[in-house]
């Protein structure tokens, strides 16, 4: 940690993800967009380089999991009667997929709209639904990170040049230390993956999950022997103070 004028400021990734003021953020790890049979995977889009990443995604949650780190999943969201969507915004779609995409993806209460099963939400978890590309628009994200302490979002997830880097920036506008997982981010397009990668990388820190899961391990057992010498300290002062006590009821 360093001081610039009167503000202190993280600086090692270890400060920067420490489990009590820290999120891992899952974004749309779907079943639409992650498994063969969804929209996308039925209209001839490789699915593979995202299902690729589950497993990463596994070793985080469990790790995330174990040492406190909060866990949000974000999930894409498109109502039943596509009132959520403008005509602008079927327009960008129709661009994006070269034409309309029949039926649409993502329907709020379907198959695809859940989170892959390897990557289920635990009980008490955060899932939150979103209309557009950045987890933070029309959202109350924001106000559940800061409501329970939160300083830094560590990004998972897909698309990394969609969701990912829009939430990306977001959160840094939003004013939190914003980590993306290179080895836990995935694209259908690794073009478009290595670009957002490397634009993302002059905005926000860059970590691979390796890193990330010692340094939560690292802080966790940092907490076991700080608790341990506490157990020892206030074990000493009740042996001390039943010693005093005794010495005094001799002496009367």
């Amino acid at each position: 940690m360093r001081r610039i004028e009167n503000k202190f400021v993280y600086d090692t990734l270890d400060e920067i993800v420490a489990p009590e003021r820290t999120a891992l953020i899952v974004v749309d790890m779907q079943n639409e967009f992650c498994s063969p049979d969804g929209i996308p995977g039925k209209n001839g889009t490789n699915v593979k380089p995202v299902k690729a990443i589950v497993p990463t995604l596994q070793r985080l949650l469990q790790t995330a999991r174990s040492t406190s780190v909060r866990v949000v999943y974000l999930r894409h969201t498109h109502e039943p009667d596509l009132s959520n969507l403008s005509p602008a915004r079927l327009s960008f779609y129709a661009m994006l997929y070269g034409g309309s995409i029949t039926p649409y993806h993502a329907i709020r209460g379907t198959w695809g709209h859940k989170i892959v099963p390897e990557l289920t939400p635990e009980e008490g978890e955060i899932v939150i639904n979103k209309d557009r590309s950045s987890g933070f628009f029309a959202t109350n994200l924001n106000l559940l990170l800061r409501s329970n302490g939160i300083e830094s979002v560590v990004l998972s997830g897909m698309a990394t040049h969609a969701c990912v880097e829009s939430t990306a920036r977001d959160a840094g506008f939003f004013d939190y230390y914003v980590v993306v997982v290179k080895d836990g981010v995935a694209d259908y397009s690794r073009k478009l993956h290595q670009a957002s990668l490397l634009t993302m990388s002059n905005r926000c820190n860059m970590a691979t999950s390796e890193n990330i899961v010692a340094a939560w391990k690292r802080a966790a057992s940092r907490r076991a022997r700080q608790s341990r010498r506490n157990r020892v300290t206030v074990g000493s002062r009740s042996k001390g103070g039943a010693r005093g006590r005794r010495a005094a009821s001799t002496a009367e």
